[in-house]
């Protein structure tokens, strides 16, 4: 056995391996140290290997999947081995002492999971490839449960951006490519092979060429290759669902780079948790599909501003029929999640719960369509999808009981009248069970033992069971009956009447579930011919959930339908942040809204006041308002006229990132650094508190060097917060800045934070003001207070920080003359013959180069 558990285990690589022994997954050697502290269960021992013994820990069959969910959770990969023939196969091929064959059926993966009990029905689970070609780069992604596949053609500095919007639960690429730190796991080079990938493209699906999934590159082709190469070696040959390939371009959607969604918390927070981010406050949907393309929308806002009001058509229509709107509601509650139930069965691990659900799902789409009248382009689009399924939906309501169960070996879900045949072995079956009730009446009359019973077990069959103290007169060798075994307390018996009526049953429950099988497999095969026109419904199902859960958030929260508009502005009225506003409102109290007018004009807001004061609160609705109208949905705000967004970028806040080598400082810098690098005149960037992490001159130079760069360079929509006075001057000299500020008051020797944005730079700071409110004792103040003093006063005899920075050129200038100077020293340099220069030569030669440097 210990041969055959090592070339299996050999087999499986890095995985887990769990070997089916009888009822029990058994686990050996390192592999159950692993899982029995992941698991808290018993390590024991088993036998001896190397001289040694070998360590064992076992779950139930029963038991795994819930055993299976907490080691993937744990970031290991499992992979199964199951007997592949029964104990009678291996004694009729290799005698007595033969060992029943065992292979692996499945490598369980978190990126490949189909099973309820491991997923989260509200959030899509995928799984992703980085394919690498031609200096390009592409990735694939597929979630397995639900079938979707995706293409993305990406550049080389957006795969982040994207990885970050799909949050895979797995991500694969190439062992020897450039993308190995991105990955969860390798795979070999030959499996990213654009060629083949192109090959094995066209046999999953059947094609001769792929032009009619779209214009893919070689990058693209080598990331699905990779990824369908993945599936299909986890899989073990029985690939899962994938739906053909759409072909997805980056530039299609609103760019949101990873630091942007973990500052604005979008689909979750700062913490990894779903609750509290922007997805939960808006989410209203009713099912699970709607809520994982919920997710979807608001991860991926779009850039086509046609596309975009088609949805917004949809909300507004929902929206404005309260009563068409809750019926709507009502009725995709009650459906169950088609889409995933078509995955388990494509994959081979559905159930006849999964064919209950598909017939209760499409019914239930098909009676929706027929609710649902004229409506704006997206609903003409939609409702189509809904029906098509007659003849599945008859089938399957004549075959199957009403709640068929989730597991077939007992059989029991095929519904009486569908097959004369399969109803007269149930009838036979039956009247043998009345035949065995009436030998049970019969026996205890015959032997006087009130205490008789027939029962059944997996062992012995039907027998007769007595108490202990009752069996010496059965066990006589006149009584009529077989002694077969003795227990602690029970005594089981045998008789030629009980054998003849249980061999009619017993065959004829065995023929019974052999026809159910038969027929099971024929359900799913007329199930899995439909699949793309199933998969086509769930989609339309997910997409009326959105629009109406989205309406249903709009007319609660008082949200209005922005207006999209192709030029570059933002102009939002009353707008308001809507994660805060619900935990504002919670509390009893009422969020302050606020404007946010940019435009070419003063596209550039720099906004003081004091902590707590709201500024970053203000700078993060305006980005989640841009977010939500871009993803189809109404706004947290009175009135908005918003162009579209190209990049979104959010540098609020800051941590270490330790792993990396990067303090708090580093990281801010380099998300800035990006931020100037990749913003264009369409995108909206909110920056907090750039250069606060280092020494006060450094940080008032890189702030102020910054906000020039965004005016001059970038000319983005920028809503700038800061604590550095002093860059207020630069109102005088940019023309598109202008100064804002969030107002605060001192009543009575106590700060009052109004929360409001107000044209103009801040007073002061009130920085002391808020430290007596976060409790600083009072003599701490009062020392604050006095070096404050002491420090105002130098300001005003010196100028302050911002001394001498009225004469400085402009960011542009400066750069110039900077540029030039470096260009004369780099010719200087160029036209030196090294190799030539005499000991006093190359002396001069140096002299003459710090002249040029000084007098620059």
């Amino acid at each position: 056995m210990m041969a055959q558990y090592l070339a299996l285990k050999a087999e499986a690589e890095d995985c887990l391996l769990f070997y089916r022994m009888g009822d029990f997954f058994e686990l050996f050697f390192e592999d159950a140290r692993v899982a029995s502290g992941v698991l808290d269960i018993a390590l024991t021992s088993r036998g001896e290997h190397a001289g040694e013994k070998i360590p064992m820990c076992g779950v139930p069959v029963h038991a795994a999947t819930a055993y299976l969910q907490r080691l993937i959770k744990a970031g290991h990969r499992v992979a199964i081995a199951e007997q592949t023939e029964t104990p009678a196969e291996a004694k009729a091929r290799g005698g007595s002492k033969a060992l029943v064959a065992r292979g692996i059926v499945r490598v369980v993966t978190a990126g490949t999971l189909t099973e309820e009990a491991l997923l989260d029905a509200r959030t899509d689970n995928w799984c992703v490839a980085i394919g690498e070609a031609g200096g390009e780069v592409a990735l694939a992604a597929a979630d397995v449960s639900t079938g979707r596949f995706l293409v993305i053609d990406a550049s080389a500095d957006a795969i982040g951006a994207e990885l970050a919007r799909l949050a895979p639960a797995e991500t694969i690429a190439s062992e020897t490519g450039d993308y190995t730190q991105a990955a969860t796991g390798l795979r070999p080079r030959a499996d990213f092979d654009s060629a083949g990938g192109e090959a094995r493209l066209k046999r999953l699906f059947g094609v001769a060429t792929l032009d009619g999934f779209g214009q893919f590159g070689r990058a693209a082709l080598a990331a699905a290759g990779g990824l369908v190469a993945y599936l299909d070696h986890t899989a073990k040959g029985a690939l899962p669902f994938l739906r053909p390939p759409v072909l997805v371009q980056a530039a299609g959607t609103m760019a949101i780079d990873a630091a942007t969604r973990d500052s604005l918390e979008l689909t979750c927070t700062t913490g990894g948790q779903r609750k509290g981010s922007l997805l939960d406050t808006v989410d209203r949907t009713v099912t699970g599909a709607g809520a994982r393309a919920l997710g979807g929308d608001i991860g991926a806002p779009l850039m086509d501003r046609a596309a975009v009001e088609a949805r917004l058509d949809l909300v507004q229509f929902f929206h404005d029929d309260p009563a068409l709107r809750e019926t709507l509601r009502g009725a995709l509650r009650a459906l169950p999640d088609i889409g995933r139930a078509l995955g388990r069965l494509v994959a081979r691990r559905g159930s006849p719960r999964d064919l209950g659900q598909l017939r209760d799902g499409l019914d239930g789409a098909w009676r929706l369509a027929d609710r649902l009248g004229d409506g704006p382009a997206l609903l003409e689009q939609v409702v189509p999808q809904l029906r098509g399924h007659g003849a599945l939906i008859d089938l399957l309501a004549r075959a199957l009981v009403p709640s068929p169960p989730i597991e077939a070996s007992d059989g029991g879900y095929i519904a009486a009248g569908y097959d004369a045949a399969l109803d007269d072995l149930r009838d036979t079956g039956a009247g043998g069970r009345r035949a065995i009730a009436a030998l049970e009446a019969e026996f205890r009359t015959q032997t006087g033992i009130t205490t008789l019973k027939i029962r059944h077990n997996g062992v012995l069959g039907y027998h007769v069971e007595v108490p202990a103290r009752a069996a010496d007169a059965l066990m006589k060798p006149d009584s009529g009956f077989t002694h077969r075994q003795t227990l602690a307390g029970v005594v089981r018996f045998n008789t030629p009447a009980l054998h003849e009526v249980a061999a009619k049953v017993s065959q004829a429950g065995a023929h019974a579930l052999a026809a159910e099988a038969a027929h099971l497999e024929e359900l799913i095969a007329q199930a899995l011919a439909a699949r793309d026109r199933i998969a086509a419904t769930a989609d339309a199902l997910a997409r009326l959930d959105v629009a109406s859960a989205l309406a249903e958030r709009a007319a609660e929260g008082g949200w209005v339908r922005p207006e999209l508009v192709d030029h570059a502005c933002f102009e939002v009225t009353g707008g308001r942040h809507p994660v805060v506003e619900a935990a504002v409102a919670r509390s009893g109290e009422r969020f302050v809204a606020n404007d946010c007018q940019l435009s070419e004009g003063s596209r550039l807001w720099l906004v003081t006041g004091p902590n707590m004061g709201g500024k970053s609160t203000f700078l993060r609705q305006n980005a989640l308002i841009a977010v939500l109208a871009q993803a189809g949905s109404y706004v947290p705000a009175t009135r908005a006229r918003i162009g579209l967004v190209d990049r979104l970028f959010s540098r609020v806040g800051a941590s270490d990132n330790l792993a990396r080598g990067r303090s708090t400082f580093m990281v801010e810098m380099v998300e800035t650094a990006a931020i100037l690098a990749q913003a264009t005149p369409r995108s909206l960037v909110i920056l907090d508190e750039v250069g606060r992490g280092t020494s006060t001159y450094d940080g008032l130079a890189i702030a102020w060097a910054v906000v020039e760069a965004i005016h001059e360079d970038n000319r983005c929509r920028c809503l700038f917060a800061t604590h550095y006075h002093e860059l207020t001057r630069l109102a005088e000299r940019c023309e598109a800045l202008s100064l804002h500020h969030v107002r605060a008051r001192e009543w009575k020797g106590e700060l009052v934070l109004l929360h409001e944005v107000a044209t103009g730079p801040a007073d002061r700071s009130y920085g002391l003001a808020v430290a007596r409110l976060a409790g600083m004792p009072p003599a701490t103040i009062a020392r604050a207070k006095s070096v404050l003093a002491r420090l105002e006063a130098g300001r005003a005899r010196t100028g302050g920080l911002a001394a001498g920075l009225d004469d400085l050129p402009l960011f542009a200038a400066v750069a110039q003359a900077e540029e030039e100077q470096c260009d004369a020293i780099r010719s200087a340099v160029e036209a030196i013959d090294v190799d030539s220069l005499s000991p006093r030569e190359a002396l001069d030669a140096l002299y003459r180069l710090k002249a040029l440097a000084r007098d620059g």
